[in-house]
């Protein structure tokens, strides 16, 4: 693991403040060159710091207005069931987070949909359809109230 300086974190932030900033502003802010910094954030790609860019996209622009969080528990562990459960729900669009998780649900879900009623069809057409799912229940996002994807070291 890369150990991570002030100046790695000056730069991370900027990063995932704007992705899409040049090399030239970026040095800028930093207070380096373009050589030496692009060389500072290659070393961060290779050692897996920074693992990809990307847009933040508004989910309400794009007609996923409907957002829930899904606790799910499996029947039982069955080695085949499982791999099938999260190879189902790695490939499902509407599920944007899954995670294992310790206490009653084995699982937490994100899920967006447009509407209830395709959010509706998600659980019996595709969740409730897994054979490793016993159960769900779904509470729905009235508001949010912190959305930040930006991860902070701690120095």
């Amino acid at each position: 693991m890369q150990l991570i300086d002030d100046r790695d974190r000056h730069i991370l932030r900027l990063l995932q403040e704007d992705s899409r900033i040049s090399n030239a502003e970026l040095s800028e802010k930093v207070g380096m060159s373009a050589s030496a910094l692009w060389r500072r954030v290659r070393a961060l790609e290779d050692t897996g710091v920074i693992e990809r860019y990307g847009a933040v996209v508004n989910a309400s622009a794009m007609g996923l207005d409907f957002q829930a969080i899904v606790h799910v528990q499996l029947t039982r562990h069955d080695p085949e069931k499982l791999a099938e459960f999260i190879r189902a729900v790695e490939q499902s669009p509407l599920v944007q987070e899954c995670y294992a998780t310790t206490g009653q649900s084995d699982y937490q879900m994100r899920v967006l949909a447009p509407d209830l009623e395709s959010y509706n069809r998600f659980l019996e057409e595709f969740l409730f359809r897994l054979p490793a799912v016993a159960s769900a229940q779904t509470n729905l996002v009235l508001r949010t109230i912190k959305r930040d994807r930006s991860v902070v070291s701690q120095g």
